[in-house]
């Protein structure tokens, strides 16, 4: 299992829309989602600034595999257009990387 945190930002004005269409995830990409091997994902904003935290079983395969899955590519176009910067799938890049965490 792995954990990642990643940052994305919006465009300025989109805070209340991006808001709203998180208060209710689509069903068909609930069910990607977690068929992707995702099993958590949180978003904390911060004004703009959006803070991402995912537990994945592998976060290459996930992204690999809701690239071209019918139920994200329109959630996509929709969050995107939100973004200052949209979400390609070219990378993995932006991630960040974990310094430490309190031992179990």
């Amino acid at each position: 299992m792995q954990e990642v945190a990643f940052r994305t930002r919006l465009k300025a004005g989109c805070e209340q829309e991006y808001d709203r269409v998180h208060a209710v995830i689509p069903d068909d990409l609930d069910g990607a989602l977690r068929e992707s091997g995702v099993r958590s994902w949180k978003i904390w904003r911060d004004g703009l600034d959006l803070f991402h935290v995912v537990e994945v079983e592998d976060y290459a395969q996930m992204r690999a595999f809701l690239e071209h899955h019918p139920a994200n590519i329109p959630w996509q176009e929709r969050i995107n257009a939100l973004l200052d910067v949209a979400d390609d799938y070219s990378s993995e890049s932006g991630t960040i990387p974990q310094i430490w965490s309190l031992p179990s």
